[in-house]
């Protein structure tokens, strides 16, 4: 499995509300919330995210409340992967639970920019920065949770094992 896209580079402390605003909260649709997904923090990201794009930032990406409309809309957007130098333990959880592949690599976060072409591999946690000419050693996915991404979710993965 791998992830290969154009960077949007944000910041520390990305929260959940300024990934989907709270005031978009009344939809759970994937769609409907992939249409304001960054919009507080960046007003032209919808319109200039292409399916496979990657977000890349600092400390504390999703931090903030539990929801899990933050993870679907980043995914719903198009983005395959968010790397980030950590995660909110919550968002890192829906994440995988929704099928949204991230990875903690604080080499990465500091040696990616925004627009840099990126490759990232899951099976050995290697991400390549193409534009760079750089690589970076993720974290790899065990094998259960790239069977979850794989699946779309946990709720596929488990509905798929009967």
């Amino acid at each position: 499995m791998q992830a290969k896209g154009r960077v949007f580079k944000y910041g520390d402390n990305v929260d959940t509300d300024v990934i989907i605003p709270a005031r978009y909260l009344n939809s759970s649709d994937p769609e409907e919330l992939a249409a304001h997904c960054m919009e507080d923090i960046d007003k032209e990201f919808i319109h200039k995210v292409s399916k496979g794009d990657i977000i890349v930032a600092d400390k504390n990406f999703g931090c903030g409340s539990s929801r899990e409309h933050a993870p679907i809309a980043i995914k719903a957007a198009g983005v395959s992967c968010v790397i980030a130098e950590t995660f909110a333990r919550i968002f890192y959880r829906n994440a995988i639970n929704i099928g949204l592949p991230i990875i903690e690599c604080p080499e990465a976060s500091k040696g990616i920019e925004d627009g840099d072409e990126v490759e990232v591999n899951f099976d050995s946690g290697m991400i390549y920065n193409r534009t760079k000419g750089t690589e970076f050693k993720g974290q790899a996915f065990p094998e259960f949770m790239q069977k979850i991404i794989k699946a779309e979710g946990l709720v596929n993965y488990i509905n798929g094992q009967k």
